[in-house]
């Protein structure tokens, strides 16, 4: 399949005809069709923390899987970093037509620490052979549950020692690999960060500290905000067993714009990304970018959503030979966020997924 858009091109600006012949940007589809005038073209979107294959109470079945994919590629999300499913979800790279998914395995959680069915449950001395182990699969990154409710304690608490921690990070390190950790707490994102974790999930307890030292050493941050929304709701579902807990995530909701925004002041990379599975629904990317909008612009959340992330997982722009993943818009995603909601057109792999099949085809 050959054609044509003509488009203002991001994240450079650059108003020419982007020409896909093959399932690829190129110029050897010059002369062909022009299916498209008049739009704004990004990089296929990115949501950077995603669970696909992942249901409420474990994991999703092969059609769950497949209805969650193809309502986040719906949206413009064409690449997923997956951040910890507890099934295998190799079966939907056979289909050209859904997104494609960088992978981190299983979560990796401590024994009763965490939502039952989600993780590979170990306790602190067999943290580092488990690492190894998710590090051994083919995903680029493995993913560490730093903190969770400690039911004893009845509050927020680290998973970890710190000497572990650090064992761990340098151990997916040395096997060529990255760590995503989740944290919601003070203490255990502060292990982490100064264990040299690649990225923090969430975040809500970073200090001043830790933000400085993920801007030196280029850790980067996925706050998940439409995720962090739902503090409140969760916090009420405990005030009655563990109402320590619950005010401390109400605390944490609270500062939680004033926590990204000195993130974002100081440096610190930031993404977009969902935390989409489990109990939250899929195809949220629009609603994220909106609320990453309210903390740094439109084009700082765009970019978030597109090429920045795709820059940090080195993945295809729109260069001559690259993919044809791209989301076609009518107004600038960089003055107005909100199109994100309203893709004109969505092409993957060079083939039209939404949007120019009815127009134009």
């Amino acid at each position: 399949m050959k054609f044509g858009i003509e488009a203002t091109v991001l994240p450079s600006g650059e108003r020419k005809t982007l020409w896909v012949a093959d399932g690829k940007i190129s110029e050897e589809a010059k002369g062909s069709p022009i299916l498209l005038k008049d739009v704004w073209v990004m990089p296929g979107l990115v949501d950077a923390h995603c669970h696909i294959g992942l249901a409420a109470k474990g994991p999703a079945t092969d059609e769950q899987t497949i209805e969650q994919v193809i309502t986040d590629r719906d949206t413009g999300v064409l690449l997923v970093r997956d951040t910890g499913v507890p099934r295998d979800t190799h079966f939907v790279d056979r289909r050209e037509d859904l997104p494609r998914i960088i992978r981190s395995g299983q979560h990796v959680a401590r024994y009763k620490r965490y939502i039952r069915n989600y993780a590979v449950e170990v306790e602190p001395e067999e943290l580092v052979d488990e690492v190894a182990r998710q590090a051994s699969k083919d995903g680029q990154w493995v993913k560490i549950v730093g903190d969770w409710i400690d039911r004893e304690l009845g509050d927020l608490a680290p998973l970890w020692p710190a000497d572990v921690v650090k064992k761990a990070v340098d151990k997916v390190h040395e096997l060529g690999k990255r760590v995503q950790v989740h944290t919601f707490g003070e203490e255990a994102v502060a292990d982490f960060v100064a264990a040299g974790a690649d990225c923090i999930e969430h975040g809500t307890g970073l200090s001043d500290d830790a933000i400085e030292e993920m801007a030196e050493t280029g850790i980067a941050l996925v706050p998940t905000m439409t995720q962090l929304a739902t503090f409140p709701e969760l916090a009420a579902g405990g005030d009655e067993k563990y109402p320590t807990w619950a005010a401390h995530m109400r605390a944490l909701h609270k500062k939680h714009f004033d926590v990204m925004g000195k993130a974002l002041e100081a440096g610190v990379q930031i993404y977009a990304g969902t935390d989409a599975g489990g109990r939250l629904v899929h195809g949220r990317i629009a609603q994220e970018t909106d609320l990453l909008a309210k903390l740094g612009g439109a084009e700082f959340a765009a970019g978030a959503a597109s090429w920045r992330a795709r820059e940090w997982l080195g993945a295809m722009q729109l260069e001559d030979g690259d993919s044809a993943d791209f989301v076609c818009y009518r107004e600038d995603p960089r003055k107005n966020i909100s199109v994100l909601h309203d893709p004109k057109a969505i092409v993957l792999r060079g083939k039209p997924v939404k949007g120019l099949q009815s127009d134009f085809c």
